[in-house]
């Protein structure tokens, strides 16, 4: 499956974004897809994900009740609802795919996920 992430953008702080990754190739709703960001000069970190069939979500901690991971099954496509951004939610984000066969490793497992969206970058202003 291959990745489309879009959506990014810069924001004032206390503002929103919905980041948009569509899928080609295959059946979203076929695979366990997560978010994961990173900013200038940090490591890689996980944001959401979303499981595959009956769509269970996970969240980084700094971002629960502020983010929402959503599938539209028709559109093919994963969305990350972003509320009440902040700078430090300043990072190039992107989506990414694995297949079921990985679902006995952990959500916010990097190195799980085989395809990779490319990166769309969120600029949050203060």
């Amino acid at each position: 499956v291959q990745l489309q992430a879009s959506g990014g953008g810069l924001v004032q702080a206390w503002g929103s974004l919905r980041l948009s990754c569509v899928a080609s190739g295959g059946t979203v709703s076929n695979y366990e897809v997560g978010w994961f960001r990173q900013a200038p000069g940090k490591e890689q970190d996980f944001v959401a994900a979303i499981s595959r069939s009956i769509g269970v979500t996970y969240y980084e901690d700094s971002v629960k009740g502020r983010f929402t991971i959503s599938r539209d099954n028709a559109k093919n496509a994963v969305y990350l609802q972003m509320n009440f951004l902040k700078p430090e939610d300043t990072a190039v984000y992107h989506c990414a795919a694995r297949s079921p066969l990985k679902s006995n490793e952990a959500v916010a497992a990097s190195g799980s996920y085989d395809s990779w969206g490319q990166g769309t970058l969120v600029t949050i202003s203060s």
